[in-house]
């Protein structure tokens, strides 16, 4: 018997990965699947973008770069950090990586240590706890509420916070729920932050996809202080529909980046040549098909958000970022179908999928067991009938 280690044995796959690949093996099978599980868009890599990919090829950019990327990379990033945020970095403070979760988890091993405790609200991306924990560090769930637009309130943040506490996770806009801070409610926390001395790890790749004239504000361009106290992770997927490309990267104090290099120069090297000449396109190019893509987006969130809370017994905040609605379902549960009891997120994500053909992700998985989590990163067309599909399932429980 193969003995494994206890961080194996704590980890399991990612949920929305695994759902993902779920409807895919059903619908290569021949069964339409309506596919909400994907977090990611469904709009093709802009064409300028692959065209700087296919031309590093061809001049032979195929080789080693170094770890933490390459410095034309690296300046474009410092470029759209000063021209979104009003921030100012130097090259020793960023890292680029493979993708935004690996960037979250070299973090982690290089700022956490055994005993120290991270704050992250709930409902939360899936993967923030268990790379914390993987660390050593012990996640601290604080709870959030749907009538405060889900967003951690100040007086619940400073009750959480102990000697022990090393850093705040904030997610804005947020995966799952699209809430997303604004200056005000960034400031309360900043100043708390500030006085108990702990960093923010602000997740912001979903920074161009808001809607309603919201302005995205980064919680680092708050003022030097905070500054000083905040890592921002990010990344070109969201944003330019590079998800396969695995392009992430972080800003913040030179020690930390320092620290996430020697890891990095020890596990994956450098991220992919190819894809940091294309991700130099996508920051430095025209962002017109950014726009295009957030104004369909835009579109398929106003019909899904009506169209859920139409169904009877069913509430969905209307988000103000991302591509993902997070409805309270919750008065379903402790229905039947054929004399099976519907209990909790993850049965009743099993039964639309099993019953209703249509992928769904458990809101047990974000740490809110009343929701699901829908993306409508895809057609309108697949929207609406996922959604007829989802009403006729409901009607179907006893």
């Amino acid at each position: 018997m193969i003995s494994l280690s206890n961080r194996a044995k704590i980890l399991k796959p990612s949920p929305t990965l695994a759902i993902n690949a779920k409807a895919k093996s059903m619908q290569a099978k021949g069964i339409k699947v309506i596919n909400f599980g994907a977090g990611e868009p469904d709009f093709d890599t802009p064409e300028n973008i692959k065209k700087a990919a296919i031309k590093a090829i061809e001049e032979g950019f195929t080789k080693y770069t170094p770890v933490g990327g390459i410095d034309d990379l690296k300046d474009a990033i410092i470029y759209k950090f000063k021209r979104d945020n009003g921030l100012s970095y130097k090259r020793s403070e960023i890292i680029v990586s493979c993708g935004g979760k690996h960037s979250f988890y070299n973090l982690a091993q290089a700022l956490f240590d055994e005993g120290d405790e991270v704050i992250i609200p709930s409902p939360y991306w899936v993967s923030y706890p268990p790379i914390v924990s993987l660390a050593g560090a012990r996640p601290i769930i604080v709870e959030t509420k749907e009538e405060n637009d889900f967003k951690l309130q100040p007086d619940d943040l400073e009750k959480f916070i102990t000697p022990k506490t090393k850093a705040l996770i904030l997610n804005s806009p947020c995966n799952p729920t699209g809430h997303a801070y604004n200056k005000q409610e960034l400031e309360k926390i900043a100043e708390i932050a500030i006085a108990k001395d702990i960093f923010i790890i602000s997740d912001e790749i979903y920074e161009k996809i808001t809607y309603d004239g919201f302005e995205f504000i980064s919680i680092a361009s708050l003022g030097e202080d905070i500054k000083k106290k905040t890592i921002i992770v990010h990344g070109v997927a969201k944003t330019y529909a590079m998800t396969g490309w695995r392009i992430g990267y972080t800003a913040g104090p030179e020690e930390i980046i320092t620290a996430m290099n020697n890891i990095q120069s020890q596990s994956t090297s450098n991220p992919t040549s190819i894809s940091q000449k294309a991700s130099v396109e996508a920051l430095m190019g025209p962002q017109e098909e950014v726009k295009k893509m957030v104004s369909a987006f835009q579109e398929r969130r106003n019909y899904i958000v009506e169209r859920l809370n139409r169904i009877q017994g069913v509430s969905c905040y209307k988000p103000l970022g991302a591509f993902y609605v997070f409805p309270n379902f919750s008065s379903y549960f402790g229905r039947l179908f054929k004399g099976k009891r519907i209990s909790n997120s993850t049965e009743l994500a099993d039964y639309f999928l099993e019953e209703a053909k249509v992928a769904v992700v458990p809101g047990i998985e974000f740490g809110a067991d009343s929701y699901e989590r829908l993306s409508y990163a895809t057609s309108m067309e697949e929207i609406k009938e996922g959604l007829d599909r989802i009403e006729d399932a409901l009607k179907r429980l006893d």
